[in-house]
């Protein structure tokens, strides 16, 4: 149950952070040149929050692959949101990291 409570807030904060970069942060995230970054941080955190969600509910023998994603979504666009964010556009390094792991998780599935 612990895994559907985690994979419902992370989809209540990819809808949040969504809204939150739409209105409050867009004019920051324009001008560092960053919203379709957010954007695109957004869209992997929420659909593979979805993803965690339905694994949490349907799929207890693929925790690998819950974890794999749960990975990807932290690294992925965790890396994504604070590089919109600060304009650190070295942390874009660490973003293929998180897409390895959104890889491997469905490699796993």
């Amino acid at each position: 149950m612990t895994s559907v409570r985690i994979a419902a807030l992370l989809c209540f904060l990819a809808v949040a952070l969504g809204a939150f970069g739409a209105h409050s942060l867009k004019q920051i995230l324009e001008t560092h040149g960053m919203l379709d970054v957010w954007n695109k941080a957004v869209l992997y955190h929420f659909i593979h929050a979805l993803a965690l969600l339905v694994l949490a509910l349907f799929g207890a023998a693929n925790r690998s692959t819950w974890w794999l994603l749960f990975a990807g979504i932290f690294i992925f666009s965790g890396s994504l949101y604070v590089m919109a964010l600060t304009n650190l556009r070295w942390l874009g390094a660490i973003t293929p990291i998180g897409g390895l792991c959104f890889l491997a998780g469905w490699a796993w599935l």
